[in-house]
């Protein structure tokens, strides 16, 4: 940026050698004398200095004349008559006249030269009145210029920002939008009427999330313009979603350039991208669509800048309107009555001025600042359309900020200014603090001088070859948002032209798929469904995230699910029948019980095993009572009786059947045969001591397994991949296994003892009643085992309850049933006499 200064300054040295800048045309109404002069920057004309450097300069007037200058330019002149005549919103400098003075700034080169011309008035000392020391104002070049308006463009703007900044001039651009402009540091004086791009590329970037287009390509003209705005928008794109497929610069328009404009070209219909955003600027574009017109580069969407998407520059370029739709950010239009009528009579003027005095320079020796006469270019009649004049408010804006401030500086509320010498630097103090209302609009500047205003959206609308812009939203920067009416979009595209145009590189995928990137952009990808127990998480659409222990998801699935508890609930129907069947079997067992305790010294009790009988009920009653232990979540007591309390209870059981059908044969069969050692343990408590014995070991090592390896509540997350079983851990552990060994080894003996006593008299025979009770006992523990292995649900757990309370109904119908029938309902066969007659029968057979 200095570099560019001291270039500029030695250029214009050697160019001024000879003489002076002559900046006035007073005749021709391009300065205005007045108390208080501004100066206007504006590009009156389109100049080709591609092929140059700074500081060579082309005389302004060999250009083409530019409409959109001469329009800005126009906006400045009514709103200074405006103040002046105090026919605008209110009065604001009475007594005052503002003055101004126009510079044609075609060019950077001529920006800069304007520039040091106004930092030259800065250094003359303005002539003083004696007697009433005000400032005299009849010579131009005593008038100093308080602040600036303009230029159009951020690449003009920079050096003479720097150059008015170190002098505390303020400077007001109604179009140099660039960032670093924002920088007091820098530019301490400089302020602007239109958007920084910082809030431009924000509301291009909201305009692709809109539409979800994520593959594009990005242009930008090589300036500060352009450069700045496709690396801010580049930097960005990622926090959208967006990739960039290519970003290509638009070179300076020459002879070299040519192919590198073709190769730009060439890379966009390589990489086959919908969506194009285009940060240029207008004089840049405006040499570069005829290349992409050459290839014949249709049926895109074109995402454009404030600076070109509503330039009548470009939509002029013949044959634009099959390039495709453009999309574009545009300054907010405002209307302000009376422009259109000031227009009009300019051009009325121009018609009445002589055609000898039109278009001659005030200077024609001087080539660096022309004036160009303001008759020659009102005569041409420009049209008026919303898409010329669409910057014309800011400059209305800007000029109206002026008068705003120099009504503070000079306290004109009192209804009289005074006319005393202003400094800038007084206006710019005032300047940052204005705020007022213009054509229902807030106008202030923020801490970096930027407005608060937003942009219009736009869409290109063809009828035929008539070109014309619609506004279709709206952007708002605080807070962001972003309103588009896509109906109002006349779509460019093949087949249905109110379809929106996709750019993708990979089409989304479906739900719960990750996705697997196939290169560098994260937009370009393959699709893997989520296996189960996995989700997408939408922040991070690369990775199927596992699920929590207590969760689970089925494949291609978005979200965890909590599982569902499986335990046998109290309240549960199928639990409440069981409660009702448990009730049952103890009211058998209890009620079977008293029976046998008050019949005991009956032979039928005496048969049975008399006190024998009572434990063996007691045993059933506490195996039964042992299902409590599976109703309700798992506690660590429940864990720790339930199966050691079944085990041992029905062992007690089996033993005294065992010992009972033992001593029945040995009584029955081989009385005779029997050593005397049988006598003295069946006459010494033998059978007693045995019962005894073979519970205690099973009661030992139920003990010994639970100390060892402790049952505890525990959730079995892996059976079931969407529920939790609640369930005691170690249910299958070898200690079990061993148990459950011990009690089957038990069982065929009681089975076989019982057996051996089938032909003994009925009073005395077993076998079927106790074979009865085995076999269901046995059925329903392989059913239960069975069941086991496939299921865990709360059926399954009904099911062990099931099976226990039923071994003990069918212990109890086998062998109490029978006798508690005869002991209630036959007591004729529950006597001595009964019992004595069938062992004389028994007897008589076998002989």
């Amino acid at each position: 940026m200095l570099g560019s200064v001291f270039l500029a300054l030695s250029g214009l040295m050697l160019q001024l050698v000879d003489g002076e800048l002559d900046y006035t045309s007073q005749g021709q109404g391009m300065q205005l004398q007045g108390d208080f002069s501004i100066a206007g920057f504006f590009p009156l004309h389109y100049i080709d200095q591609q092929s140059t450097h700074l500081p060579a300069l082309l005389p302004t007037n060999e250009g083409e004349a530019n409409k959109h200058g001469f329009h800005m330019m126009q906006a400045m002149r009514f709103a200074v008559e405006e103040i002046n005549n105090a026919s605008g919103p209110q009065s604001l400098l009475p007594g005052v006249k503002l003055g101004y003075q126009i510079y044609d700034v075609s060019s950077k080169s001529y920006g800069i030269l304007a520039a040091l011309d106004l930092l030259e008035q800065q250094s003359q000392n303005p002539s003083v009145s004696s007697s009433e020391g005000e400032t005299s104002t009849n010579s131009s070049k005593a008038q100093r210029t308080l602040a600036v308006i303009g230029p159009d463009s951020s690449s003009k703007t920079f050096t003479p920002a720097s150059l008015l900044g170190a002098y505390l001039v303020p400077q007001i651009s109604y179009e140099a939008s660039n960032e670093m402009l924002s920088n007091k540091f820098l530019y301490p004086s400089f302020f602007r009427t239109i958007p920084s791009d910082k809030n431009q590329v924000k509301a291009m970037l909201q305009i692709l999330a809109r539409f979800n287009w994520t593959w594009i390509a990005l242009l930008g003209s090589d300036n500060a313009y352009g450069l700045e705005g496709m690396q801010t928008l580049a930097k960005h794109a990622s926090e959208y979603g967006i990739c960039i497929a290519y970003q290509g610069v638009i070179p300076a328009y020459r002879a070299e350039t040519v192919q590198v404009m073709r190769n730009v070209v060439e890379n966009l219909l390589t990489i086959k991208v919908n969506v194009i955003v285009v940060f240029s600027s207008k004089t840049k574009l405006n040499k570069f669509m005829p290349f992409v017109l050459e290839r014949n580069i249709t049926d895109k969407v074109w995402i454009g800048t404030e600076d070109w998407s509503a330039s009548s520059l470009i939509s002029g370029i013949p044959g634009i309107q099959t390039i495709g739709t453009v999309i574009g950010v545009s300054v907010k239009y405002v209307a302000f009555s009376g422009f259109e009528e000031f227009e009009r009579r300019a051009f009325e003027a121009s018609m009445q001025h002589s055609q000898e005095d039109s278009g001659r320079p005030t200077n024609e020796g001087n080539i660096c600042l022309q004036s160009t006469d303001l008759y020659s270019l009102a005569r041409r009649n420009f049209s008026l359309e919303k898409y010329d004049i669409t910057s014309s408010f800011n400059v209305y804006t800007a000029v109206y900020a002026v008068a705003h401030a120099l009504h503070q500086t000079l306290g004109c509320d009192s209804g009289e200014c005074s006319k005393r010498h202003v400094h800038p630097w007084e206006l710019l103090y005032w300047l940052k603090q204005v705020r007022f209302s213009l054509k229902n609009t807030s106008v202030y500047f923020d801490v970096n001088g930027d407005p608060p205003t937003g942009y219009d959206i736009i869409s290109w609308v063809w009828r035929g070859n008539d070109w014309s812009i619609r506004i279709v939203g709206s952007f708002a920067p605080d807070p962001i948002s972003l309103t588009v009416d896509a109906d109002q979009i006349e779509w460019f595209s093949r087949g249905d032209s109110r379809k929106v145009p996709q750019s993708i590189c990979s089409a989304p995928c479906p739900r719960g798929h990750k996705k697997l990137l196939t290169g560098q952009n994260t937009c370009c990808f393959d699709c893997q469904a989520c296996p189960a127990a996995t989700f997408l998480n939408k922040s991070e659409p690369t990775i199927c995230q596992p699920c929590l222990r207590e969760q689970w998801a089925p494949p291609r699935s978005e979200e965890c699910l909590n599982r569902t508890v499986l335990l046998l609930a109290w309240d549960a129907p199928l639990s409440i029948a069981l409660l009702f069947f448990l009730a049952c079997c103890l009211l058998m067992t209890s009620s079977s019980a008293v029976i046998l305790l008050l019949n005991l010294n009956t032979p039928v009790a005496k048969s049975a095993g008399g006190r024998t009988c009572l434990l063996m009920l007691a045993a059933l009653t506490v195996a039964a009572m042992s299902s409590l232990c599976h109703f309700g979540e798992p506690s660590p007591l429940a864990c720790i009786l339930k199966q050691p309390l079944f085990i041992f209870s029905f062992t007690v059981c089996l033993a005294s059947i065992t010992v009972r059908s033992l001593q029945v044969v040995c009584i029955f069969k081989f009385a005779s045969k029997l050593p005397p050692a049988y006598d003295k343990w069946a006459k010494k408590h033998g059978p007693e001591f045995t019962i005894f014995l073979v519970s205690f070991i099973i009661l030992v090592f139920s003990v010994l397994r639970v100390a060892v390896n402790t049952p505890r509540p525990s959730q079995d997350l892996k059976f079931y991949p969407d529920s939790i079983v609640l369930e005691c851990s170690n249910t299958l552990s070898p200690g079990a296994g061993v148990e459950l060994g011990y009690v089957s080894l038990l069982s065929v003996l009681c089975f076989s003892f019982s057996y051996m006593g089938k032909d003994l008299p009925a009073n005395y025979n077993e076998a079927k009643c106790v074979t009865f009770s085995l076999m269901v006992y046995m059925m329903s523990w392989m059913s239960f085992f069975t069941l086991y292995l496939i299921s865990r649900g709360p059926f399954t757990m009904a099911a062990y309850v099931f099976a226990t309370l039923f071994s003990v109904l069918a212990f109890f119908a086998g062998y109490f049933l029978p006798k508690i029938y005869i002991i209630v309902m036959k007591p004729q066969m529950n006597t001595t006499a009964h019992f004595q007659n069938c062992i004389q029968m028994y007897t008589m057979t076998k002989q």
